[in-house]
């Protein structure tokens, strides 16, 4: 069956037995059963069966074969449709002039609340073109820009929008392409929360932050009043440069996630952390130190603050160099009910009477390249930032 028909036949069965609002997926990338890629030519057949749609809140395109030619279908779409809330178009293969069309179409459109970009090569040409169209839409609330080959001028153009927008609550700029070391983009950033008010979650994976960086990023962070779940995932940060976020910790009253996953704090860092959580800050809800060299000292000191923190219940170290120690502490924890199991990603076992640590799927993020062919999807174990900060929900 052609997939337009397919399209219509669903909408035929939602129409006969549910008139809430649901989100139509038609990803592309299900291991289980084959699928029919939606195409272009698909999404103009699909555009024009939802037009009528008006229980379809949300559409899930991710992983097909869409180009700039079927966008042009889905921006008509986007201007006239005043009832979608939810758009994914993740790893399909939209380029600057699909970007130009999409943001184009969002200029007036006024209920869309939540888009998915992540994985399209717009560049930094498609990325000024979302930039500008923040400046005039009010009601985006959640962008995902991740890997999407945005350019330093892209990035420098968004962070001064933000200075003004206030619709914005979450933000994904994941794995620019930078061509300088000089952290211009950062510091752009920088300025933007010292201004803005609104912004609860922000993505800033792969940014190559260093310590000039984060120093800027901590300092804005002061005067910062409202993020909430701040990401610093794969960039290089080091040992020193956590002592920033140790003393911020100190004093931030609003942080509750912290992902510091795939850089080098080492141990001196898990101590500056252990002690800022220890003896402050009684904010932070989950903490990701994944992959970050730390050795068993730096991992007991940080269970050792959950002992005394009972705020943080989140924390992930999965990737660090276990000894036995680590392994006894953070198993103490968990069968003292201290940490929950759902909460961390590592598990206790024990052979020959000595006790060691097997790796759970459990994290901050884990589904957001993909989703479960079975099973729930919004697992809170594998997207505990689900269940922290509501904002993240699909982002």
């Amino acid at each position: 069956m052609h997939l337009g028909l397919e399209i219509i036949v669903l909408w035929r069965e939602k129409t006969s037995r549910q008139r809430t609002g649901i989100t139509l997926k038609i990803a592309g990338n299900n291991r289980l059963v084959p699928v029919q890629r939606v195409t272009d030519e698909d999404v103009q057949v699909l555009a024009s069966v939802l037009s009528s749609a008006v229980f379809v809140t949300g559409l899930d395109l991710r992983y097909n074969m869409l180009t700039d030619a079927g966008v042009k279908h889905m921006a008509t779409f986007l201007q006239e449709n005043s009832t979608l809330r939810y758009l994914n178009l993740m790893f399909n293969d939209i380029g600057a002039s699909g970007a130009e069309l999409i943001a184009g179409a969002l200029h007036s459109n006024g209920t869309l609340l939540h888009l998915r970009m992540t994985g399209n090569k717009i560049g930094n040409k498609g990325g000024l073109h979302f930039a500008s169209m923040l400046q005039v839409n009010c009601t985006l609330e959640k962008l995902d820009l991740g890997d999407c080959d945005l350019g330093t001028q892209c990035l420098i153009a968004i962070a001064a929008v933000l200075t003004k927008n206030k619709a914005i609550k979450a933000i994904n700029l994941n794995r620019p392409l930078l061509y300088s070391q000089e952290e211009e983009t950062t510091v752009r950033v920088a300025l933007t929360l010292k201004i803005n008010s609104s912004l609860v979650e922000l993505h800033l994976c792969k940014h190559e932050i260093k310590s000039f960086g984060i120093e800027r990023l901590c300092e804005a962070l002061y005067e910062n009043c409202s993020l909430r779940y701040l990401d610093l995932s794969c960039n290089k940060i080091t040992r020193d440069d956590v002592k920033f976020l140790g003393e911020l910790l100190k004093q931030n009253q609003t942080l509750e996630i912290l992902d510091l996953n795939s850089n080098r704090i080492e141990d001196d860092g898990a101590f500056y952390l252990s002690e800022a959580l220890t003896l402050y800050n009684r904010t932070l809800k989950a903490l990701s130190v994944v992959s970050n060299n730390i050795s068993g000292k730096g991992l007991v000191a940080l269970s050792e603050s959950m002992k005394i923190n009972m705020e943080l219940s989140y924390i992930y170290i999965w990737g660090n160099n276990f000894d036995e120690a680590a392994c006894m502490a953070f198993s103490a924890l968990i069968q003292a009910g201290r940490l929950k199991p759902n909460c961390t990603d590592v598990e206790p076992y024990e052979v020959d009477g000595h006790v060691y640590l097997a790796e759970l799927s459990h994290g901050l993020k884990k589904h957001y390249y993909w989703t479960p062919s079975y099973g729930e999807v919004e697992n809170t174990a594998a997207n505990s930032s689900l269940a922290i900060a509501a904002v993240s929900e699909n982002l």
